[in-house]
């Protein structure tokens, strides 16, 4: 759909919903009589609208960059016009924190770096549209950048600025300029883009970083090195004689702490409900305790820090002891091919992983190219242990859509009921959900559907279409590897 077009549309819904003499004194008054489908679709119609306006600002960001380089000196725009740098104009312009100012430059640089020059007279320049590429020939037409294919999505509107920027940063640039590597790197742009749809922005940057340490072992465990040597900790008195402090984590320290407040808190923050009694009245407990979750979490750590070594680990977590699971996927062969932590996936050095193993052993699991494990089969009602470290596999958390909970908040999902469906225990009729996204899909008349090892089907209630529970980007990539990418972009000759 062309801009404007676009733009317009969005305009028009938005005057059905609010009619053609809305004042923006009454926005407020008019917005709360709407029924709950009603404000949803004016929520999605401004979305639509902002994100189409921000695609011009986003170039136009890009070109006063262009305009304001080093060589330009006092000419350039921004100079000229007496700031220093195009974001700070862009700033001043938009009202924009420096941070977003940064980003629309960054983001309108990368849009501008995508584009094909003009190899003839009457040639279009712009690489930006899906199957819509100018008739170069083979020699006349540069390789695009392997960020060209984000760049497209932004300006069609397939992408929010927020998770271009997520994922091109998370990837980042190759260490190489090869063409394989290249193309590698293209289709991880490709593969995160389908899921982006399905996925929170704070998602898609850990999956772009779980893939580029996929697709670049030996600059992961440099980078994770790098993070190591930056670890700290350190304290200060503020100017109201307050105590503060600062961290900074290298990676095992930040799984070990997530790992803690998780344990600790997930009564809290969405942990199964099928536990013992004893672990239930204590969930119950934590949950009326009149602290915040943060408040919570610094009583606990100052609870280890006095405990020590000596500390019962039963009295300071609960039931559940914290501990870190690691996944280290592996080829036919034995060959080791990523490494992530189960919970958010996090990626984690090779090396790293080989000391944990020898102080921790091993769990086998055997999987397909879509991460399918092996069925158990009908003999247990409940999904057994061994069957739940396969889900956390396979699943990596809560498959639901836009859920971010980790795999051990979650709980296993019979997609054919017990009793009703004579369904069976198996790994393949299972799936991972929050306890909360459990409940909606047990008391909210939602369902899930899965044909054979293809993909789960989420269907609303009231007959609306289903929804895939696409398996994360970072995942398929770990099961499958990167492919080079189909050529959508094939030139034509002219």
């Amino acid at each position: 759909m062309a801009l404007f077009t676009d733009i317009d549309a969005q305009v028009a819904v938005l005057r059905d919903l609010f009619g053609a003499d809305a004042d923006v004194q009454d926005l407020s008054a008019r917005m709360s009589s709407f029924p709950g489908e009603k404000l949803v679709e004016a929520l999605g119609a401004a979305a639509s609208l902002v994100r189409a306006a921000e695609r011009i600002g986003i170039v136009g960001a890009g070109i006063v960059a262009a305009r304001s380089t080093r060589e330009a000196g006092q000419d350039g725009l921004a100079q000229s016009r007496g700031h220093r740098s195009p974001a700070a104009l862009v700033q001043e312009l938009t009202g924009s924190s420096h941070a977003d100012a940064q980003r629309q430059v960054r983001l309108g640089q990368s849009i501008l770096d995508s584009e094909v020059p003009a190899a003839a007279e009457g040639n279009e320049t712009s690489w930006s549209g899906h199957d819509a590429v100018p008739a170069l020939s083979d020699t006349a037409l540069p390789r695009m950048p392997w960020h060209a294919p984000l760049s497209a999505a932004l300006l069609q509107g397939r992408l929010s600025p927020a998770q271009q920027d997520a994922i091109q940063r998370g990837l980042s640039q190759p260490t190489d300029d090869s063409d394989d590597t290249h193309a590698a790197w293209t289709a991880a742009a490709e593969q995160l883009i389908a899921d982006a749809g399905c996925r929170t922005v704070e998602e898609l940057r850990i999956q772009a970083r779980a893939i580029r340490d996929h697709l670049d072992p030996e600059g992961a465990a440099r980078r994770f090195a790098e993070r190591y040597e930056r670890r700290s900790f350190r304290t200060w008195i503020d100017a109201d004689g307050r105590e503060r402090g600062h961290i900074e984590f290298e990676d095992e320290g930040a799984a070990w702490m997530r790992a803690i407040r998780d344990a600790a808190l997930r009564p809290r923050r969405g942990g199964p409900r099928f536990v013992d009694s004893d672990e239930a009245n204590n969930a119950r407990d934590l949950a009326a305790d009149s602290r915040t979750n943060d408040q919570l979490f610094y009583d606990l750590l100052i609870d280890l820090l006095r405990a020590g070594a000596l500390a019962d680990a039963k009295d300071v977590f609960g039931a559940r002891q914290a501990g870190v699971r690691l996944v280290q996927v592996q080829a036919a062969d034995g060959t080791p091919t990523s490494a992530r932590t189960e919970d958010y996936g996090m990626p984690f050095p090779f090396a790293s992983i080989q000391q944990h193993v020898c102080e921790s052993g091993t769990v086998q699991v055997t999987i397909d190219s879509r991460g399918n494990p092996l069925d158990v089969g009908r003999e247990h009602r409940l999904f057994t242990p061994p069957q739940r470290i396969a889900l956390a596999i396979r699943d990596g958390g809560c498959r639901w859509r836009g859920c971010d909970r980790p795999a051990s908040y979650g709980e296993a999902h019979h997609i054919d009921e017990w009793h009703a469906d004579r369904g069976r225990t198996d790994i393949d009729r299972g799936i991972l959900l929050c306890r909360h996204h459990h409940m909606q899909l047990h008391h909210g008349g939602w369902r899930i559907t899965r044909e054979g090892k293809g993909e789960f089907l989420l269907h609303p209630p009231g007959g609306e279409p289903a929804i895939p529970l696409r398996a994360r980007a970072a995942l398929v990539a770990a099961w499958a590897g990167i492919d080079p990418p189909p050529r959508r972009f094939r030139p034509a000759i002219a």
